[in-house]
């Protein structure tokens, strides 16, 4: 693909694919390498320049994710080689106090999301270990983890103004 095409599409997109990235990533610089890691696999699809603009966003999203998911892997692989395994990629927990805030905050979320995010931190289970009980993919189970905690920060960040 010519590098004026490449131009033209990410200009389409970029704003949709750092919206993207920045919702997957831990931080903006891994945001913008995700992108620039797509955008560099981009000028090698020749055929992405014939698909329409929603599959090339839906292209894009999708190498950015298993890029991430590969870094992710690799990542716990070296942390188990180097003897500090940390068993899933969750983020620190937002709320550290006593057992009655922690209910408080609990309890802003509805039930099934309270209840993921209470075996996660404080039971220690394991995603695997929740979806079994709960009747769901692990994945699901991440993914409404990071859902509830997101909520719960935009909650306490909209209290502290």
């Amino acid at each position: 693909m010519e590098a004026a095409e490449m131009q033209e599409i990410y200009e389409n997109l970029k704003d949709d694919l750092l919206r993207f990235a920045r919702s997957i990533a831990r931080h903006e610089q891994e945001a913008f390498d995700l992108v620039q890691d797509a955008a560099e696999k981009s000028l090698k699809q020749e055929e992405l320049a014939a698909l329409p603009l929603h599959k090339q966003r839906a292209w894009f999203f999708r190498v950015m994710k298993n890029r991430l998911i590969d870094d992710r892997r690799k990542d716990r692989r070296l942390s188990k080689l180097e003897g500090t395994e940390e068993e899933e990629d969750f983020p620190e927990p937002l709320f550290l106090g006593s057992r009655l805030e922690t209910m408080e905050l609990l309890s802003r979320l509805d039930s099934e999301l309270s209840d993921i995010v209470f075996k996660r931190y404080w039971l220690q289970m394991t995603s695997k270990e929740i979806g079994e009980q709960l009747g769901m993919p692990a994945a699901t189970v991440r993914y409404k983890l990071h859902f509830a905690i997101k909520k719960l920060r935009k909650q306490l960040e909209a209290e502290m103004k």
